[in-house]
């Protein structure tokens, strides 16, 4: 699945992840958007291209070494103009989250970064985070031991920041956001704050994962920004000129591509 393509242009049912989530931010007015990319960025910049017949403004923002989560939006900064709110997404996670009831949190709270974060089952694959009654973050532990959970909430990696927080990001470093920056953010008790998000999360970073995300999709589980196809019922979608034989017995949930026979 991905040799000869980057982890976001991988399809779940009937576009790539990463489409899925440009439309997501477009259903919530979220336009203006910076990629960071390294492997194979030129396949999705020559995918995406500049956004305009999405909608979107897309710039991209290529590092010439790995960077890490925070180190490549420091490396962005540059065409991350303005003073509004900085939102931090996955590219290769499916979610439906209502990221601007995040940013309202996030807004409310005066927070100078908020941690989107969800409950899930096996906690010990993530990174999970402790909040206080306020939603002030306590701790974090990156995949912890059994014994050592006391919260289903784990982070998904998408983010709020001010633009001021950047500047506690060295440029041209390998720095993570979830490592670095917001144990800083602790020890120098600065308002770090976690907003519990209701909706479907997949962090699709495995093929058990990668499966699932595609069959939730299908059974309906995911509230995408876009129907995935012309419903026929019964759980069978259909992409454009479509040809199904008078004969042919169907078995939803399905998904038939563009000009399938």
């Amino acid at each position: 699945l991905t040799v000869g393509r980057p982890k976001p242009l991988v399809p779940i049912v009937n576009k790539s992840i990463m489409g899925h989530m440009l439309d997501l931010l477009r259903s919530h007015g979220i336009t203006d958007i910076v990629v960071t990319l390294r492997f194979m960025a030129s396949s999705i910049q020559d995918y995406f291209d500049d956004g305009s017949s999405q909608g979107l403004k897309i710039s991209y923002c290529v590092e010439e070494s790995p960077l890490g989560t925070a180190g490549s939006v420091k490396n962005a900064c540059g065409l991350l103009g303005g003073n509004e709110p900085i939102l931090v997404i996955s590219g290769d996670a499916l979610t439906d989250f209502d990221l601007n009831e995040i940013v309202r949190a996030h807004t409310e709270k005066g927070a100078l970064a908020t941690m989107t974060l969800t409950r899930v089952p096996n906690p010990a694959e993530y990174g999970i985070v402790v909040t206080a009654e306020d939603g002030s973050i306590i701790r974090f532990l990156e995949k912890p031991a059994w014994s050592d959970i006391v919260t289903d909430t784990v982070n998904t990696g998408i983010y709020v920041l001010q633009p001021e927080i950047l500047d506690m990001i060295p440029p041209d470093t390998q720095f993570d956001f979830s490592k670095d920056l917001f144990p800083a953010m602790l020890e120098e008790q600065l308002p770090l704050y976690g907003y519990v998000a209701q909706g479907y999360w997949c962090d699709v970073g495995t093929i058990e994962e990668y499966h699932r995300a595609n069959a939730d999709v299908l059974y309906g589980r995911v509230k995408l920004a876009q129907p995935i196809g012309e419903h026929l019922g019964g759980g069978i979608y259909l992409g454009n000129d479509v040809e199904i034989a008078p004969n042919a017995h169907l078995l939803g949930p399905l998904y038939l591509g563009n000009e399938v026979k």
